[in-house]
């Protein structure tokens, strides 16, 4: 795989990621650092990983994993978006469950915007990857890839995120999306 074609692969994983962090940074509607870093980190490394968990399982679980993933993805990211929405309706924001500073909240994003990368994996594996020593560069530049595109994703939903919140809820906005991408992942 070409350094290009590495690069393209990266940053098309890390839409997802990509879009979740706008919906964070307009929830959040303020630099939080150390909440936008953990979220980003996390979301770089659950990008990088499920690639390389996609690979080691494949001989015992591709038709599982081709068969299943994406419908794991879709519940997931239902849920969290049902339950975004259904907070933003409710009313007191000190009372919201879902925010982006609650690490299991992060770990549901992070893993719920990964799932799909594990078909990476397995692809990687039938197209002749076959150590990890060939993996580390790819599964390095989805991470930072995938890292990057958080930030940038954060710093946009933080500025977008102070205008929305005047006139609709982010979180409403944002559980939207998350359903949407829940629907993209189950049709691709």
């Amino acid at each position: 795989m070409s350094f290009l074609d590495l690069i393209l692969l990266a940053l098309s994983l890390a839409m997802d990621c990509f879009s979740v962090s706008i919906v964070s940074g307009a929830i959040l509607r303020s630099w939080q650092g150390g909440v936008v870093w953990r979220i980003s980190l996390l979301f770089g490394f659950f990008q990088a990983l499920m690639p390389l968990i996609g690979w080691l399982l494949v001989i015992h679980f591709a038709a599982s994993l081709a068969t299943y993933g994406h419908w794991i993805a879709f519940a997931l990211l239902l849920f969290i978006g049902g339950k975004m929405i259904w907070e933003s309706l409710q009313g007191d924001k000190e009372t919201t469950a879902f925010h982006p500073h609650h690490l299991p909240t992060q770990l549901l994003l992070a893993v719920a915007t990964s799932i799909d990368a594990l078909a990476i994996g397995v692809s990687m594996a039938v197209t002749g990857y076959t150590s990890f020593s060939q993996l580390w560069w790819p599964l390095t530049v989805i991470g930072v890839v995938s890292l990057l595109m958080s930030l940038l994703g954060h710093r946009l939903g933080i500025s977008f995120g102070k205008s929305i919140s005047r006139r609709i809820k982010p979180e409403l906005i944002g559980g939207i999306i998350l359903i949407a991408l829940g629907i993209k992942a189950l049709l691709d």
